[in-house]
């Protein structure tokens, strides 16, 4: 069962109404999917029972603080599953494409490490219509995905927020081959900084060439301009 939810509803609907019954919900979200450079990141997360904490919110209104601790907590209390899209995967399949395919890969993934399967209530998902019932091992796991879910779900806040924390500190570690980019600040999104680099040095091996199509145009009529004003 695969669905939207249209209507409006209270944080954590799902989470309660499993709870309820000692059973357990799936959040899965992503990210780097707006990013020109760097591979997108999914990360499907199990809360244990009644979970609560301070920062477990959407990752994007945490400040680096914040995030760090919810992410030690996130780390050492649920069962969590990362996957990973490279700019090439992403420049093959397209962004939609490579991050189903992620998503699918992060929750099959946790599968394999999550005990009680059986205990499993449903899985909800951020925005992304995340289908698996053709699947015999999901036919019991109801799928619900609606918009701004970091907001309505804890369990999609928690794979938000170690899906962030885990891109954030790899695009740090890649900005040391990649220095000129600066990429440990702007973490491959499409700064002002970023594009001006882009300008002067052209794309990496790390970047998305799909994504930099509209940016090469874009640049190309400025570089045109100032040459017929100079």
């Amino acid at each position: 069962m695969n669905k939207k939810i249209k209507y409006s509803f209270k944080k954590d609907h799902f989470e309660k109404l499993a709870w309820q019954k000692n059973k357990f919900i799936c959040g899965i979200d992503e990210v780097g999917r707006g990013c020109l450079a760097g591979p997108l990141i999914t990360c499907a997360a199990i809360l244990p029972l009644n979970a609560k904490h301070k920062f477990l919110k959407d990752s994007k209104k945490l400040d680096l603080h914040q995030r760090k601790i919810a992410y030690k907590w996130l780390t050492k209390n649920c069962y969590y599953s990362i996957a990973i899209s490279s700019n090439k995967m992403i420049d093959k399949l397209n962004i939609y494409q490579a991050t189903l395919f992620c998503m699918k890969k992060s929750f099959i993934q946790i599968l394999q490490i999550f005990p009680t399967q059986d205990l499993l209530e449903s899985v909800c998902i951020d925005a992304m219509p995340l289908n698996l019932s053709k699947f015999d091992f999901c036919k019991s796991i109801k799928f619900h995905y609606f918009d701004k879910g970091e907001d309505k779900s804890s369990s999609i806040a928690a794979a938000s927020i170690i899906a962030k924390v885990f891109r954030d500190k790899l695009m740090v570690k890649i900005s040391n081959s990649f220095s000129c980019y600066n990429f440990s600040v702007n973490k491959g999104y499409g700064t002002t900084d970023h594009l001006k680099n882009l300008v002067s040095y052209k794309e990496s091996l790390i970047h998305r060439k799909t994504f930099l199509s509209n940016f090469k145009y874009m640049s190309n009529n400025e570089q045109t301009k100032q040459q017929t004003i100079y």
